[in-house]
């Protein structure tokens, strides 16, 4: 699936790929990631995509993690962006952007039933107002958020290099 990268320094957009990441593929704690993918790897169920640029595919910008929960509803169990895209400083834009908005997309084509295009997830607290906010996430209870079909279909407008069907565009 491609993705509309943007280079901080330029403002040039680049074009970003996320593929399957195999086991070999999860990036290391000791490379200055938060999580330790290498750990979640080893999750039962689990599916990793990478997000790395068409020019370095080699390059990993960003990771994330979903589950399949009761065969009806996809979750997203960790998101990161890699260290060298932190902040202001970062060298892309959208990593996070994108891997959110591909989840959604993995939602319409996984989920079941009422969950159809759902996407759920738990947010560390400090970042419940940027996922509400920047991303469109609606808040749950607790640290449970999710975005729905609507806010799906807009975050894969924004960040995805797909056309959404006619009757999807609403």
């Amino acid at each position: 699936m491609r993705v509309n990268l943007k280079e901080v320094e330029s403002g040039e957009l680049i074009e970003g790929l996320i593929t399957k990441a195999s086991k070999a593929e999860l990036p290391s704690k000791r490379d200055g990631w938060q999580f330790t993918w290498k750990k979640l790897g080893k999750t039962e169920g689990a599916e990793f995509y990478k997000l790395s640029t068409v020019e370095e595919p080699n390059t990993v910008e960003g990771m994330l993690m979903l589950t399949f929960i009761n065969e009806e509803m996809l979750y997203m169990n960790n998101i990161e962006v890699a260290p060298h895209n932190y902040g202001s400083e970062g060298k892309y834009d959208n990593v996070a952007g994108g891997l959110i908005a591909f989840g959604c997309y993995k939602s319409f084509e996984q989920g079941k039933n009422y969950y159809l295009g759902y996407l759920s997830f738990e947010s560390k607290t400090q970042l419940i107002e940027l996922y509400q906010e920047k991303y469109g996430a609606t808040f749950a209870m607790g640290q449970k958020m999710f975005f729905d079909p609507q806010a799906g279909k807009e975050l894969m407008k924004k960040y995805l290099t797909i056309k959404l069907a006619e009757n999807e565009e609403e």
